[in-house]
């Protein structure tokens, strides 16, 4: 399969097969692939939606929110697929995150 540039942004929970939006990683990829960052960044927002639902009732700590873990977990998959699709700059950039493990 062909690969070609994916560009995603973390921060605005996007994936394109163009530069026309802002973006953080340039991945060398096959584009069907690139779905599953759709996926995930989708998850990853109606998580956040329900977040803001629960956000009105008392105070969960951080550590016993699931729909926190939920997305941390999504997150983390994301930044994998970085590091493996991601040039040299990206994965040094995922190695330093806290919770890489080599």
């Amino acid at each position: 399969m062909e690969k070609n540039n994916v560009y995603v942004s973390v921060a605005n929970l996007t994936c394109n097969l163009h530069p026309g939006s802002s973006y953080e990683f340039v991945l060398k990829m096959d584009p069907h692939k690139a779905r599953v960052f759709a996926k995930l960044f989708d998850q990853m927002q109606s998580l956040e939606a329900s977040n803001a639902f629960r956000a009105h009732m008392p105070f969960i700590p951080y550590h016993l929110d699931r729909l926190n873990h939920e997305i941390d977990h999504r997150l983390k998959k994301v930044y994998a697929l970085i590091h493996e699709f991601g040039d040299e700059d990206a994965k040094k950039f995922v190695e330093q995150l806290p919770y890489f493990n080599h």
